[in-house]
């Protein structure tokens, strides 16, 4: 199991920050992470999102992590291909691709604010057309040649779509995925999975078994899942910051995917399997219940292993960190990535280099 970041980019009014800080000290923990160790840094793309997510443009926050980087690799996740016209999406890939001189890893998905759809002028009934035909003109895009191609929604005749992706065959795709069917859909277009970030675990581990039955590529299943992390030397002080940060950031998740969650929007019926969940999350959140359903990571290095044991023995190949979600001082952050790296992530590598199987 490897080890990405992942940011929201989050802005909690209680913390007082400017956009200006939380972009610096982004961007600053990304730079700290590739001088670590960390394989990935993972930006989300939201809008109109207060509080929960200030990234509407990942690529730009993106762009400059590649001047300040030289090793990690930089993860888009996920571009709501829906709202967005798969030539523009094609140019931004490529052209990140080039500037990161071939660290880009990109997440496409379907997006789930009803919000994001009424303002860009998508219909929320046809996410999966548009998806569809989007993923297939970007991969149409990395064969470096003009671009044909006829759909219900898409008509490109010979277009020359620059610049082109310096990685061979093209940049790792995976997909956002929630929903059972949408773990199929992955497993049949050979993509990566990122599981989404408020499903308990105890679901998302029966995802990946299907998915992983279901995948047939010759190249490994990867399977992404965000969790809160926090890990510091002394595990009451870790429990003791991340009770309100991880509550607070999580509260937020679930308050700006409810609407969704709550009526069953044409094509996205199968999230209704959530339903169990949904009640939970309406009479509150708190911190043992995310740590229940295992959604953080928290506590002294020893205890932070035993807790991600089960992530991997699950199938999870790439652990998405949020460390501190945005919630907490950017020193704690600081403090809790050099630790981890220095205590935690060694572990997983030897037993990796080992070829020994983690139980759970």
């Amino acid at each position: 199991m490897q080890f990405d970041l992942f940011f929201e980019v989050a802005l909690p009014s209680h913390r007082g920050l400017s956009e200006a800080r939380v972009y610096a000290d982004t961007l600053a923990t990304i730079e700290l992470a590739d001088n670590l160790g960390y394989r990935c840094a993972w930006l989300v793309e939201h809008h109109f999102m207060r509080g929960y997510s200030h990234a509407s443009k990942p690529e730009l926050l993106l762009a400059a992590a590649t001047a300040r980087t030289g090793r990690i690799r930089l993860g888009h996740a996920v571009i709501p291909l829906p709202l967005h016209h798969p030539v523009h999406v094609a140019e931004r890939v490529a052209t990140l691709d080039i500037l990161s001189a071939g660290r880009l890893e990109v997440g496409i998905g379907r997006g789930f604010s009803p919000r994001e759809y009424a303002v860009f002028g998508a219909q929320m009934e046809a996410s999966r057309e548009l998806t569809d035909e989007s993923l297939e003109i970007l991969r149409a895009s990395f064969k470096r040649q003009p671009v044909t191609f006829h759909g219900r929604h898409f008509h490109l005749e010979a277009l020359d779509i620059l610049p082109h992706v310096v990685q061979e065959p093209h940049p790792p795709l995976w997909t956002a995925a929630v929903s059972p069917d949408t773990y199929a859909w992955a497993a049949a277009r050979q993509l990566g999975v990122l599981a989404g970030p408020f499903k308990p675990w105890f679901m998302v581990k029966h995802d990946i078994g299907r998915y992983r039955e279901a995948r047939r590529a010759a190249d490994a299943p990867r399977v992404g899942m965000p969790v809160g992390v926090l890990c510091l030397e002394d595990s009451s002080r870790a429990h003791r910051l991340a009770a309100d940060a991880f509550t607070w950031f999580y509260r937020e998740l679930f308050r700006v995917t409810l609407p969704v969650l709550e009526r069953l929007y044409p094509s996205y019926e199968q999230l209704h399997e959530l339903g169990r969940f949904r009640s939970l999350m309406k009479l509150g959140v708190d911190f043992g219940l995310l740590d229940a359903f295992g959604l953080t990571v928290v506590g002294n290095p020893q205890e932070c292993v035993a807790k991600l044991r089960k992530y991997a023995a699950g199938g999870v190949t790439h652990l998405l960190c949020a460390f501190g979600a945005g919630a907490l001082e950017h020193e704690v952050v600081q403090e809790s990535l050099k630790l981890f790296a220095r205590e935690v992530m060694p572990v997983f590598a030897e037993i990796e280099d080992s070829g020994l199987r983690i139980e759970d």
